[in-house]
């Protein structure tokens, strides 16, 4: 696992870093072998903001990226909770794989020794819901530049807007920031 630990705007010291470096190691254990891991520290200054020490991770792996962002009244509150979250991230993702790789090489024979609540759904880990889609939207994407599906988005009052990049020709998505600014995705070749 490669651990670079970064600071937006600040020097981190060598006691965050070795912080951070015993923490994220117990991540080790749910991701897989040839890991690369960046962790960048950033202090808010506005002063209204109590929860100011933010960390931002972002894990590749050899299946998903993972990413998380905290924030706290210190750093290492910031980096326990992080490193939590990002825990709980690669688990869920290991048992899917897991439950996925299962269900498709043995599902018959898994339904029969699992009984009802097989077929049912039921989620293999016990008190952890299995996420859902309960809603599909559908809707025309409409050609238009980033600068007026960000309009859009501010008429219908959501956090993300898709549309058709007039520009480009491809399909794009605009989305509000934490910090009041907007993002754009655009899809890569």
């Amino acid at each position: 696992m490669q651990l670079q630990v970064k600071g937006k705007n600040l020097e981190v010291s060598d006691t965050i870093r070795s912080y951070a470096e015993e923490k994220f190691r117990k991540l080790e254990r749910h991701l897989a072998d040839p890991t690369r891991i960046e962790l960048e520290l950033s202090l808010e200054k506005n002063p209204s903001i109590a929860d100011n020490h933010v960390a931002e991770a972002t894990i590749w792996t050899k299946g998903p990226t993972l990413r998380a962002r905290e924030s706290s009244s210190d750093w290492r509150s910031s980096i326990d909770e992080l490193v939590g979250k990002l825990e709980r991230q690669a688990k869920r993702y290991r048992e899917k794989r897991h439950n996925h790789h299962v269900h498709t090489n043995s599902a018959p024979q898994l339904a029969r020794e699992a009984g009802p609540e097989y077929s049912r759904g039921v989620p293999v880990v016990p008190g952890e819901p299995e996420p859902k889609i309960v809603k599909l939207k559908q809707f025309p994407v409409k050609p238009m530049t980033p600068e007026e599906a960000v309009l859009q988005l501010e008429l219908i009052g959501h956090d993300f807007f898709v549309f058709r990049n007039s520009e480009v020709g491809e399909v794009g998505v605009v989305y509000r920031r934490r910090d009041g600014n907007y993002g754009l995705i655009e899809p890569q070749p």
